[in-house]
């Protein structure tokens, strides 16, 4: 399975925040979408940062509730890491475990945001993975 028949099935609404919202608009967008990230972009197309409910957490932590009158741009992650459509579960795992985060934005060929890929579709998906292989077993064993 590939980052195409998640998205293919999940579909390709991405949430976005502009770096000049406040931590407070970022908060509600995601309890509104009950989601977990937001891609930081101010055409929906060029990612420009990702800011997730951790880095939010982390920002509270250290300033206080003043600190979340700060700006998205002050906060977010401009380090982000992206998959292609092309990419496996496999892939999807490893950049996740490896890089400690929980979304992935969808690239196109020409590094346009695409998708979003958290890791519960990721989950979701390798699950199905493996059921299918479970099926195919149990009917090859059972010779059908």
């Amino acid at each position: 399975m590939n980052v195409q028949s998640i998205i293919g099935a999940k579909g390709t609404d991405v949430a976005t925040v502009a770096q000049t919202a406040t931590l407070h608009e970022a908060i509600r967008t995601l309890g509104e979408l009950k989601i977990g990230a937001l891609v930081v972009s101010g055409d929906a197309q060029a990612i420009e940062g990702i800011i997730s409910e951790r880095d939010i957490v982390r920002t509270a932590a250290a300033g206080g509730a003043a600190a979340l009158d700060g700006s998205v741009g002050s906060v977010m992650s401009t380090d982000v890491v992206t998959c292609s459509a092309s990419d496996g579960v496999d892939r999807l795992m490893t950049l996740m475990t490896e890089r400690r985060i929980r979304h992935l934005p969808v690239v196109d060929d020409q590094g346009h945001l695409s998708g979003i890929v958290s890791i519960g579709d990721v989950v979701k998906a390798r699950l199905a993975e493996l059921e299918q292989e479970n099926r195919a077993l149990a009917d090859y064993i059972s010779g059908h």
